[in-house]
């Protein structure tokens, strides 16, 4: 809605609306995570400029298996004084000669999310398909990362709040030495001090979401908001798996699931290490 042109809208957003039209975004390469500005992948115009043609490799790309549209951001102008000149985002067509999508890792969790990398060799793109302008890459994605490290720090909470409750459960139906988990002290206090953090985390994702709908969460109060609530969360989950004993070591377990797929967040939209890096920059450090 924010970058595309008039054109654009007509012919993507009614299939993505209804969900006929698939899409995933591929930033991350095998050699550029977290360091956006560091993407090799390249696009060059066609000698009759009517098209980009694009080459290189993608990693990591959720949803990718699926997609029918992606965005790639590459580099379609060199600029030796500005990593993040130069970037600009590609609609393009997986149905697209020279488009691969490579076969999919076997990843911890979030099992279900098809996670796959992509190979581009002189695919072509017609230049209608740029979205947000040549150039204009990293300032297009650098307005949508408040936007999704709230979702992911939402979804930490979230894992971090339903861990509780099933440990909870757990405990005071599990017994040892003739009475139930939840009667020993420590249970109580393991218990105690995670609802506690969830409480924290509820106040600290609340705030973060009334400053989004105003429109002023920054991108340095998103940074802080995804790095406290996704490493508060993994204490938490870790907490509440330890308390299902062996139980909390199966993949039969919903706890097991939780934990493994919360492992993510510190990683994927920028790992903890660049949050705090953003939150240290305007801090002044």
């Amino acid at each position: 809605m924010d970058y595309t042109t008039d054109e654009q809208k007509r012919r993507w957003l009614p299939g993505f609306v209804t969900g006929e039209l698939m899409t995933a975004i591929a930033i991350t390469e095998p050699e550029a995570g977290s360091d956006v500005a560091g993407i090799r992948t390249a696009a060059e115009l066609s000698e009759d400029g009517t098209h980009y043609v694009l080459n290189g490799s993608k990693a990591y790309v959720s949803g990718g298996a699926q997609a029918d549209l992606v965005l790639v951001a590459c580099r379609t102008a060199a600029d030796g004084t500005d990593r993040r000149g130069g970037m600009s985002l590609l609609a393009v067509d997986t149905r697209a000669p020279g488009v691969t999508v490579d076969s999919e890792p076997a990843t911890l969790g979030l099992r279900s999310s098809d996670i796959v990398g992509m190979t581009f060799t002189d695919v072509r793109v017609p230049l209608g398909d740029v979205v947000g302008g040549p150039g204009d890459a990293f300032a297009c994605l650098a307005g949508i990362f408040p936007q999704e490290r709230l979702g992911i720090a939402v979804g930490a909470y979230a894992h971090a709040a339903a861990a509780v409750r099933l440990a909870t459960a757990f405990v005071r139906e599990r017994t040892a030495f003739g009475k139930p988990v939840a009667a020993f002290q420590n249970t109580k206090f393991v218990l105690a001090d995670c609802k506690v953090t969830v409480n924290a985390l509820q106040a600290v994702v609340d705030q973060a979401l009334e400053a989004f709908d105003a429109g002023e969460l920054t991108a340095e109060e998103a940074a802080a908001t995804k790095l406290y609530c996704t490493e508060a969360a993994t204490g938490v989950l870790d907490k509440c798996l330890q308390l299902h004993g062996g139980l909390g070591f199966t993949m039969d377990h919903p706890i097991t699931r939780l934990y493994a797929d919360n492992r993510a967040g510190r990683i994927f939209g920028g790992t903890s290490e660049i949050m705090r890096t953003i939150v240290a920059k305007s801090m002044g450090l």
